[in-house]
């Protein structure tokens, strides 16, 4: 009887391990194809980048004095106002006019938009710490559940405009004299918008919190003795970064608009300091004479707004792992 005859050790061509064809695709190159599929955020955190460079960069290069007055060029129109008009004497020197005091309408835009841009962003990183504390630790601790949501509803029912008019008038008159008129007001617009504005972005972090921390992963971590906050920082933050990315637009929308309101009434800034809305309080009065200097705050008002949020809806659709890609 003859023998079988052994296998040979050269192994299966299909069974042969040849690795990956291609290396793994980063999140984050995932979340900017996906970004990049929304026109609108495209478009609005275009122009987001451009106001925030134009209000940096733009003392450098338009350097006339936002609060210098000059009776002489006094209720001077745009350049296109007056080339449309055909009117001969058209002031080049201030393209977008001046108002009746001979305030230059450029540097004021310019100095306003770092103004309110400057109270936006603090307010907003103000208002997102303190929500995205407050949702995090209400969501994993359940003894501090009730009363912190407790609290976020004390917040949320309370009229927020009012309670800003109160505490301005209240805490102005010390903060003016420990910080100067403008560094005062800074702080306390900044304090106010956003210990009045968190209350959001608590409610959305504690509820994808609840929803993590009973995830495999985290109970995996609970097993082996990690600590809890360990635990939030390393498995429960990361996975809410979405939501707190998305409220922090939204709150630099709100912080934008808050600012405007206060300064449109007259208990911002300073009267002769320049923020939007102060231009359209000053504007309001010869609206019918002059409207472009209403339109001019209005629109940079509304097209800052309208950016940040288109921003956060595409900056949701990108980092939501649910509805990438469609």
């Amino acid at each position: 009887m003859t023998e079988p005859v052994p296998a040979s050790p050269v192994p299966i061509e299909a069974l042969k391990d040849k690795g990956p064809d291609k290396p793994p695709r980063s999140k984050w190159r995932d979340v900017w194809e996906q970004f990049r599929k929304h026109k609108g955020a495209m478009v609005g955190g275009a122009f987001l980048l451009f106001i925030t460079l134009g209000v940096l960069v733009g003392p450098w290069l338009w350097t006339l004095d936002p609060q210098a007055l000059d009776i002489r060029a006094k209720d001077m129109r745009p350049i296109y106002t007056a080339i449309w008009n055909s009117e001969a004497d058209v002031g080049w020197a201030h393209p977008l006019g001046s108002d009746q005091l001979g305030r230059d309408n450029l540097a004021q835009l310019i100095a306003g938009g770092r103004a309110s841009m400057a109270v936006g962003w603090a307010a907003m990183l103000l208002s997102l710490i303190i929500g995205a504390g407050i949702g995090v630790v209400a969501g994993y601790f359940r003894k501090l559940d009730g009363p912190l949501m407790r609290l976020t509803d004390l917040f949320l029912s309370l009229p927020i405009l009012p309670l800003l008019l109160v505490a301005v008038t209240l805490f102005r008159q010390p903060l003016r004299a420990n910080f100067g008129p403008e560094g005062g007001m800074f702080i306390l617009i900044v304090t106010v918008v956003g210990i009045t504005s968190w209350m959001p972005t608590a409610r959305i972090v504690r509820g994808d919190i609840l929803a993590l921390k009973e995830r495999e992963f985290v109970l995996a971590a609970r097993s082996i003795g990690t600590r809890p906050f360990q635990i939030i920082k390393r498995h429960l933050l990361p996975n809410v970064l979405s939501p707190i990315m998305v409220s922090a637009t939204l709150g630099l929308a709100t912080a934008i608009i808050t600012e405007s309101a206060l300064s449109f009434l007259g208990v911002g800034f300073p009267s002769d300091f320049p923020t939007w809305g102060k231009m359209l309080a000053d504007a309001v009065a010869r609206m019918e004479d002059f409207p472009e200097r209403v339109m001019l705050p209005g629109i940079a008002i509304s097209l800052t707004v309208l950016g940040v949020n288109y921003l956060g809806d595409g900056l949701r659709d990108a980092l939501d792992p649910r509805i990438r890609g469609r």
